[in-house]
């Protein structure tokens, strides 16, 4: 499938409408010191603190529900974050799952997806193809694909992000404001973006991606899909190779500018986070705070909204990030 008719807003609405009861309906937080910092209001959407800690359960959710009765099971292929959300939603519906991660993924998301009852194929991201392997093990066994981002029902299920961000937004007086995805293959943005497309016309939504990994803002900055060719950084969460088919007509249609920032600048986000809204993030789920607190200068608006989308993070890499953090709270 291509371009986005696949996907539409009555998609996201009914993806919203299985969700209730199911997902939790994230907050909207905000700190007057990471806005002192941002020179602006800064609003971060808590997706860290959704089942699993990432925003996936949400697409997951929407997918495995939207499968048919007759269903076996289910395979995808994560890093760790769709991994966990597909492992939970499956075992709610009491159906089988089949993982494939690879092998340098954070050991969290691996023993987490194991825990929720998933099991775990390994495969080297250097010497293997995931994607031949997931659908070689979907053919030999009969199971339904669940894919991290380009799949019409998870884009669906993402979607509900904003929707709430709509919402909340409204009720915290801001009706126009750029929001900040942390971007890896485009389900969440693109989400995001139909959503806010029919319920906030006035908010315009801009992708955040790792220095070295910027493929979605090299794309939307010359109009072409452009690939990466490395397949493993510190923000593991949202390392993808290019934009997807479906999210990339998507993400060209309806988002500004890409924004890129390093890796350091993703730990100290993700110290500040800890320190001043008390919340646990990974770096691929902290970038797009770090462009909101270090890139100022390419953001318009008196407001900017940003998800924190994931919060699975290797002990090691947090207690970098915390003393980051300590420097930047104390200047």
């Amino acid at each position: 499938m291509a371009g986005d008719v696949s996907v539409n807003f009555d998609m996201i609405t009914a993806a919203a409408h299985r969700l209730k009861g199911h997902a939790r309906r994230t907050p909207l937080l905000s700190s007057p010191f990471l806005d002192r910092i941002a020179g602006r209001r800064v609003f971060v959407k808590a997706e860290c603190l959704q089942h699993t800690g990432s925003f996936k359960f949400r697409g997951a959710w929407s997918a495995i529900t939207a499968l048919p009765d007759t269903a076996r099971g289910v395979i995808a292929f994560s890093s760790g974050n769709h991994a966990q959300g597909v492992a939970y939603a499956a075992s709610l519906k009491g159906l089988s799952a089949v993982i494939i991660m690879p092998r340098d993924a954070p050991a969290i998301k691996i023993a987490n997806t194991r825990a929720l009852g998933a099991e775990v194929v390994l495969y080297d991201r250097a010497l293997e193809d995931r994607d031949a392997l997931g659908l070689a093990l979907a053919a030999e066994r009969g199971l339904e694909l669940v894919q991290p981002f380009d799949h019409p029902q998870v884009i669906g299920g993402q979607g509900s992000v904003g929707l709430e961000i709509a919402q909340q937004a409204q009720a915290e007086g801001v009706e126009a404001a750029q929001v900040l995805v942390c971007c890896g293959g485009g389900g969440l943005t693109s989400g995001i973006a139909l959503a806010l497309e029919q319920v906030a016309p006035l908010m315009q939504v801009r992708t955040v991606e790792p220095e070295g990994f910027d493929d979605v803002a090299q794309s939307l900055a010359t109009g072409q899909v452009v690939e990466n060719p490395t397949r493993s950084g510190l923000c593991d969460a949202i390392v993808t190779p290019r934009p997807g088919a479906l999210t990339w007509p998507i993400l060209q249609r309806l988002c500004g500018p890409g924004m890129v920032v390093s890796d350091e600048e993703a730990l100290r986000a993700m110290g500040l986070a800890y320190e001043r809204l008390k919340l646990v993030l990974e770096p691929g789920g902290a970038v797009a705070l770090a462009a909101a607190l270090f890139h100022g200068d390419d953001i318009t608006g008196e407001a900017v909204i940003v998800t924190a989308s994931g919060g699975n993070v290797d002990r090691p890499v947090f207690m970098d990030a915390l003393a980051m953090g300590d420097a930047d709270a104390n200047r």
